[in-house]
């Protein structure tokens, strides 16, 4: 140990930390093997003034040592002084002890020069990622614009000769194309608002609007095609929920219509239904609980977890047969999060679905004041679960099992209902519809005897085709070997 002015200093030459102490002429009586090796100085530091190593933490004026940095155990970010007058970062720590008539200053020096390479390393690989987020946006904006304006004029010039195109073969081929740019739009918005989401750069934009004005609104866009492809559908609001919300109406609108739109996609027999409520009140906060139904092909357990994942389907053939990017339902979760809620989903395969999200608006007038926090809660939990188990029992009931078992009363009687949408889109020569009702068809024979399912086959591959004539006498005989 180390013995100064009848004071015992234990030795710390074996410590990482640099241990450097003065006098109060900032005189250095000692320094630990630490310092000497990382200053540079061999064994001739002792002698030398504290200001030579450490100058922006003390000077000397008068032969006085000055401490200029703050004494006690807070740490000091500052930088030490080798021999050789090159410095590197450290934090330090500057106590003083009395000894006898004078004190000495015991400074604790620790090295951050690898802190301070890897901060800087940090901060210049966070600045790249994003110059090159920046990049990436701008691209995506830029090549999406590109992609609509030429989109746009082949759609124009289609609907232009759709108009006075009378000849039937023609007139498919632009509905096709017509189609197509359609979906090309669809995938370029949805490209778009990934883009913008991704970046950070998506704004919810918070106006005030009529809530069932913008129900009514969805209602309308999906029923026809809904209702003509042999569906049920409705929609039941909560008369809880006010007249007037705060909210990004648009935003909530695209959530919708993604979930509808793939319920329809999905479901060939049964219905769709869509039910809101409101689930809980904050203040003049109120959070929406929305359920979108339906009686469709299902997901596995295990898949379920795929589906919220950007560029992501539950397998491969789903793409092949039903389209899609597999952006849909990633921007309707990142839209939902951002407006304060969830997004869930609940199914058994062949059972059909149960999406559901929750978000918080604003009520656009004074809400009314609840009286007991806990106990609104627990009842909204309850009306929750309650209309969960009823929306459970409407997916189990409406679609029987019997359904798809051939030749049972509710077999033929969704055979007869196909059946006879399939001959009118073929005699109005909506191919298009006429090939989703064929396909149903088909699925609903598959337990037939082969003769029958060969007949559906044939129905099937006819109505792809687009002959009115092939089509038409392939469905007559189907309709001869049914019983």
């Amino acid at each position: 140990m180390l013995e100064q002015n009848g004071v015992f200093w234990y030795s710390l030459d074996n410590v990482s930390e640099m241990i450097i102490i003065c006098d109060e002429r900032g005189v250095i009586t000692y320094a630990n093997r630490s310092a000497i090796g990382k200053l540079k100085y061999d064994s001739g530091i002792c002698g030398q003034y504290i200001t030579e190593l450490l100058p922006e933490e003390f000077t000397i004026t008068e032969n006085k040592l000055t401490v200029k940095c703050q004494l006690g155990e807070e740490s000091q970010n500052t930088v030490i002084y080798r021999k050789n007058r090159t410095c590197f970062p450290v934090r330090i720590k500057v106590l003083t002890y009395p000894a006898y008539s004078e004190s000495v200053y015991i400074c604790m020096v620790t090295d951050v020069s690898m802190e301070v390479f890897y901060e800087k390393k940090a901060k210049s690989a966070s600045q790249e990622n994003e110059e090159a987020q920046k990049v990436k946006t701008e691209f995506v904006a830029n090549v999406t614009h590109e992609l609509r304006t030429p989109v746009h004029g082949i759609l124009g010039n289609a609907q232009e000769l759709i108009r006075d195109e009378t000849e039937r073969n023609k007139l498919k081929h632009l509905h096709l194309i017509e189609r197509g740019c359609h979906d090309m739009n669809a995938i370029i918005n949805n490209i778009l608002d990934f883009s913008k989401l991704d970046a950070g750069k998506f704004v919810l934009e918070q106006r005030k609007f009529r809530f069932r004005d913008m129900i009514e609104y969805i209602k309308g866009n999906h029923s026809k095609r809904i209702i003509e492809k042999g569906l049920d559908f409705s929609i039941t609001v909560s008369p809880e929920i006010p007249e007037y919300i705060i909210g990004d109406e648009l935003r909530i609108v695209q959530i919708l219509n993604n979930l509808i739109s793939n319920a329809y996609k999905f479901t060939s027999v049964g219905s769709i239904h869509v039910e809101v409520i409101k689930s809980m009140q904050s203040g003049n906060n109120i959070k929406l609980f929305f359920m979108v139904v339906d009686t469709g092909i299902g997901i596995k357990k295990e898949d379920q977890s795929k589906l919220f994942q950007s560029f992501s389907q539950v397998d491969a053939s789903i793409t092949r047969k039903y389209g899609g990017t597999g952006l849909g339902l990633n921007i309707c979760k990142q839209l939902v999060e951002l407006m304060s809620g969830g997004i869930y989903v609940e199914s058994e395969r062949g059972k059909g679905s149960i999406f559901s999200f929750d978000i918080w608006v604003e009520c656009a007038e004074e809400c009314p004041k609840e009286k007991d926090n806990e106990e609104i809660s627990q009842t909204y939990e309850e009306n929750e679960k309650a209309m969960l188990q009823k929306l459970h029992f409407m997916t189990e009931n409406q679609v029987s099992e019997l359904i798809w078992k051939y030749g049972t009363p509710e077999n033929k009687a969704e055979i007869d209902k196909k059946m006879s949408k399939l001959i009118l889109c073929i005699e109005m020569e909506n191919w298009e519809k006429a090939e989703m009702f064929a396909d149903t068809v088909k699925q609903l024979l598959e337990e037939a005897p082969r003769e029958i399912k060969s007949a559906a086959l044939r129905m099937k591959l006819s109505v792809q085709r687009g002959d009115y004539q092939k089509a038409a006498d392939a469905y007559e005989g189907l309709k001869n070997v049914l019983p």
